[in-house]
């Protein structure tokens, strides 16, 4: 049995890390990642790096590498790997699973702007605040280039390429992170508005706690669009569960 996991995220990681203890002996589990992180955590089993070049070679690396499960565990934000994912899984009659962690969902005395994208989060700022903590992560921040007025916390796992805001302080760091961390750096930085997409899952979720604390607003960036059917699983655990449902796949009941 050999498993493809289109990976980068933590979900992911932890995905590899079942399946190395519950597939039967011989079984492969390889996991893609991108590429845009410099230094990666690595999960355990096979990896490789780099894109497929489009739907059509990734159909062809999973008849070619005898590929009997595809598991699509990206990032939600990563958007066209997915769509390349189901075209190539149904070229190539691969099963196809979209593991994704729910999103983020406002409660109580949040004050939540919720945006379609980085360029109509950074058209929505100058109403909102001038300390801006920007946690899109390092790609796009063209969009908020030319806000020269606005100060910047831009926090990434890699530091970011210019073009990027001129008032910026950058700090490098992985999650997850704390809520008494996330509470310090808006009271150090004196941060009045945050901006972040909507990732969904409990690694960055407390800055959203410590904005509510603060009572400043939030600048979400809804997710983009996903392919539509097919299979989904809200955790490892489930695409575990769905694995073995899987005919012929020799899960173990663990």
């Amino acid at each position: 049995m050999h498993v493809l996991i289109l990976g980068g995220t933590t979900e992911a990681r932890r995905l590899a890390e079942l399946l190395e203890a519950e597939l039967p002996a011989g079984s492969r589990v390889t996991s893609s990642l991108a590429g845009r992180v410099a230094r990666p955590k690595l999960p355990p089993g096979e990896v490789r790096v780099g894109g497929f070049g489009g739907a059509g070679g990734l159909a062809e690396w999973l008849r070619s590498h005898q590929v009997h499960a595809l598991i699509d565990a990206t990032h939600p934000f990563a958007g066209t790997i997915s769509f390349h994912a189901a075209t190539a899984a149904a070229a190539a009659h691969v099963p196809l699973l979209m593991l994704r962690r729910p999103g983020w969902v406002p409660g109580d005395g949040d004050d939540w702007h919720p945006v379609g994208s980085l360029a109509e989060a950074a058209r929505a700022l100058p109403e909102l605040g001038r300390r801006v903590f920007l946690t899109t992560g390092r790609m796009g921040l063209a969009a908020f280039a030319d806000l020269d007025e606005l100060w910047f916390l831009m926090r990434s796992v890699d530091a970011p390429e210019p073009p990027y805001p001129a008032r910026m302080e950058t700090l490098l760091d992985r999650g997850p992170f704390t809520l008494e961390g996330e509470r310090e750096l808006i009271r150090r930085h004196r941060v009045d508005v945050l901006v972040t997409k909507d990732s969904g899952g409990a690694a960055t979720a407390p800055k959203l706690t410590a904005a509510r604390e603060a009572r400043i607003p939030v600048v979400v960036v809804r997710r983009p669009p996903a392919p539509e059917g097919g299979a989904v699983a809200g955790s490892p655990e489930e695409a575990v569960a769905w694995l073995r449902e899987q005919p012929g796949q020799g899960v173990s009941g663990g």
